[in-house]
């Protein structure tokens, strides 16, 4: 039966869309990250990510492709990259799905930035990686 499934909880993993100056220094990019503040390591972590919603104005639905990015193993109070996002999508919800085992357990959360929710104003300095960002 259903209730007879455990489900673990995942805590002490997290996802953060941090603000960074591009390699030449010149302009501001957006990456999204794995924040790992765990004592241990995660390991064979797997993101899917998309984005999905409404154009302001038309009310017309849009969605974008769905990626899937293999991490790997990620350490102990580390972080990996996920994967770059664009401004352009900051209007609409983007979803990032998280699965990866931990001590023989499959673990998997949802995370969701809400359409312009991504904003300076809601910025904090992220852990581990501390740079300014929007963390989930």
């Amino acid at each position: 039966m259903r209730k007879d499934i455990e489900i673990p909880k995942v805590e002490g993993v997290s996802v953060a869309v941090v603000k960074e100056l591009n390699d030449e220094k010149t302009a501001d990019v957006y990456n999204v990250y794995l924040v790992n503040q765990k004592e241990v390591e995660i390991e064979s972590v797997l993101v899917t990510s998309k984005g999905y919603g409404e154009k302001k104005h038309t009310g017309e639905k849009i969605s974008t492709s769905v990626l899937r990015h293999f991490i790997g193993d990620v350490k102990a109070k580390a972080f990996a990259k996920i994967e770059p996002i664009v401004e352009v999508v900051f209007g609409i919800n983007n979803e990032y799905w998280v699965s990866f085992t931990l001590e023989g357990k499959m673990y998997d959360k949802k995370y969701i930035f809400l359409a312009e929710t991504i904003l300076d104003d809601n910025m904090i300095t992220i852990p581990l990686i501390d740079e300014r960002g929007v963390m989930i």
